[in-house]
This record gives C-alpha cells, structure tokens and sequence, in this order.
C-alpha cells in the first residue's frame, strides 16, 4: 500500500496539470465536472467544436476566471489558493492578442519582463532573442498600432515566453496567420516541448492537432469524452485507420458519450 501512494504522489508532481471536478456555468454549464490532467512534457491539444468549453477551461486554469467548483494544479501548485505561484509557472496567449498598440515590441517586451522582475540587462537580452526567434527583427522599433493579427499574436506569444514559463497554454494560436508564420510558431512551440516544456493548445485546424500533439483530449458539453493518442482515440470511435477529422466528429456527435478518467486509455 505503501508503495502505491508514493507512485501516486510522484506522478502527481510529474504532472503539468490536473483538473479535477471542474465547473463554471453560466446561462448554462459552460464546464461540466471536467477531470483533465496534461503529463509534464508533452504537447496537449485540446479540442472540440464550438460552445464545448474549451475556452472557458483555459481562462480557469490561466486565472482569468474563478470555477465554480473543482480544483486546478498546476506542477503540484493549487492554483485556486496560491494563483500568483500558478501564473508564475505558466503563460497564456489568448486567441485575440492583448498587445499594447502604442509600444514597439521591444519595448513590450521590456515591459512584460519588468512585471516578471526580470533583471533589465537579462531582459534586453531575451527580448533580443525572442524577437529574432518569431521573425520580428525589421520590425523591432515599429509601433504594434500598425501590425496585423499575425504580427501581433507573434509578440503577444513572444510575451508570454519572455520569464520561461514551464506551462504554455494557447488558445487557437494560429487564427489569422499566414503559412509561413504558423510554420514558425508551430516551430516555436516543438522547440519549448523539447527543451522541457508543456504546451497546451485549442484548434479547430485538426492537422495542427493530428501532426503535432502527444496526445488529445475531446470535450463535449463541457465534459471530457475522449482522451488518447489519434490511434487511441480511432479505436474509441471504431474507426482504425481513420484521420483525426473522422474520429473527431463521430466523437463530438450530439450522442450520450460517457466522461472518461484522464489517462484512460481509449
């Protein structure tokens, strides 16, 4: 017995995040008892249509928005009691980027650092390194008043990576970008998970998902009903072979679909 609980308080620390219990409702239930827990390390895709509280699951876990019931872990950290420990281990880009316009992106970067209280030299420094890792160098000293969305979700995701963040959580990063852009995000976000990093992310472009997750998660009416690898989750929905397009919309089907334990295998 003993044994067991020392595995499972080991795992636990292991885990970038738990979610356990999680709910929100508004005019509805938004988030419906959703138990969720993302490995530390890996690349999560979370997804699901519209409507099916994948955003509002994020904004809990960011800190954007308190649960009405439930926990959230983040690295063994209740995030409900100790936000700003939380907050501190993670980073979140929304799908709108939330940039100051009148600020070049070097200068919103200093800033983000100084929130972090990074030291300025060390700040200059990764800000430097950042900006030349997501192709904004010509446009360094710009004001952001006149970039695109894809130029402004580049800095806003340079932000968030700006005090190394462990957890990065991205709501449809690559809405609005071009080919080459989402090539070099996508780049970006392998290079985090490699170095150590846990990245998770909302699409609805499934290749994104299929290509590059560890694993996904499907949620429907707020409710985890899926969970596994694209073969996991094919076998699940008794479709071997089939792409990730196929198994995703026979899963999220308007059906009774029973809730599965994070970690069970499909």
């Amino acid at each position: 017995m003993r044994l067991s609980q020392d595995t499972a308080a080991a795992s636990a620390l292991t885990d970038a995040l738990v979610l356990t219990g999680l709910a929100k409702a508004f005019d509805r239930p938004a988030v419906d008892g959703l138990n969720l827990t993302v490995r530390s390390g890996e690349f999560y895709a979370l997804l699901g249509p519209n409507g099916a509280g994948k955003t509002t699951t994020l904004r809990m876990v960011a800190g954007l928005m308190r649960p009405d019931a439930g926990t959230i872990s983040v690295f063994g950290i209740d995030a409900l009691r100790d936000p700003i420990a939380a907050k501190q281990a993670m980073a979140w880009v929304a799908d709108e980027p939330m940039i100051y316009d009148k600020l070049t992106p070097l200068e919103y970067l200093a800033f983000v650092a100084g929130l972090w209280g990074i030291e300025p030299r060390a700040a200059e420094r990764q800000a430097h390194d950042l900006i030349d890792l997501i192709g904004l160098g010509p446009h360094c000293n710009e004001r952001c008043e006149g970039f695109s969305k894809g130029m402004r979700q580049k800095v806003a995701l340079a932000g968030a990576l700006v005090h190394e963040p462990r957890l990065i959580i991205l709501d449809e990063p690559l809405t609005g970008l071009d080919a080459a852009s989402a090539r070099l995000v996508k780049d970006v976000l392998i290079a985090r998970v490699r170095a150590g990093a846990t990245v998770i992310l909302t699409t609805h472009i499934l290749e994104v998902a299929e290509r590059m997750a560890d694993r996904i998660g499907v949620i429907a009416h707020g409710r985890l009903v899926a969970e596994g690898t694209l073969g996991q989750l094919a076998q699940q929905a008794g479709r071997q072979g089939s792409s990730l397009e196929e198994v995703f919309l026979d899963l999220v089907a308007d059906k009774p679909q029973p809730a599965v334990r994070p970690g069970m295998a499909a």
